[in-house]
């Protein structure tokens, strides 16, 4: 049998906190943090649409603002590392992500598609408005993935709160927005 690995940064005080079939206390059938004051979460503000959608263009986690959620430009881990947040909440969550990544995709390939246009006006060079265009396909649509995930689920954060379901580390539930003024 091989030696339990090491517990280091947040995820020793994110197993020691959240609820699991292992037992209270435990994740997976760790045992808690033995100090778990030493994890203390920033001053966070309330989810708002600014601040969730700001954090989702850094390519950050929509919860917490935590980074490190992907491992290559393409790969989105599971759960952010520092709160926990899952950020596949439902089955079929990334289908809104494609259509993201298309409408964003098919905007900005138009969009330079009328540039170019516009800057070979009155004569235009149909190789060099294809070149273009076909470049702007081929390689937007990997460019705006991690934007496209990221912005897809804050807007998921957005539309369905976070709920005890969600796993997310107690210390990095955001504070509850102030009442509207009518």
């Amino acid at each position: 049998m091989h030696p339990p690995r090491p517990r280091t940064g947040t995820d020793a005080g994110l197993r020691a906190t959240m609820p699991c079939p292992g037992g209270p206390g435990m994740m997976g059938g760790m045992p808690p943090d033995p100090d778990p004051d030493a994890h203390v979460a920033p001053d966070l503000p309330p989810l708002t649409i600014p601040v969730v959608f700001g954090r989702a263009l850094r390519r950050r986690c929509p919860v917490c603002g935590g980074g490190g959620i992907f491992r290559r430009w393409l790969h989105l881990v599971e759960r952010c590392p520092t709160c926990g947040f899952r950020f596949e909440r439902i089955e079929g969550h990334w289908l809104g992500s494609l259509a993201v990544n298309s409408v964003a995709s098919f905007g900005i390939l138009l969009l330079v598609l009328v540039v170019a246009f516009a800057a070979s006006y009155p004569d235009p060079s149909i190789p060099v408005l294809l070149g273009v265009t076909v470049g702007a396909a081929i390689f937007l649509p990997p460019f705006l993935f991690p934007y496209s995930k990221t912005t897809w689920t804050a807007a998921d954060l957005i539309a369905r709160p976070l709920t005890p379901d969600d796993l997310v580390d107690p210390r990095y539930w955001p504070p509850q927005r102030p009442p509207r003024r009518r």
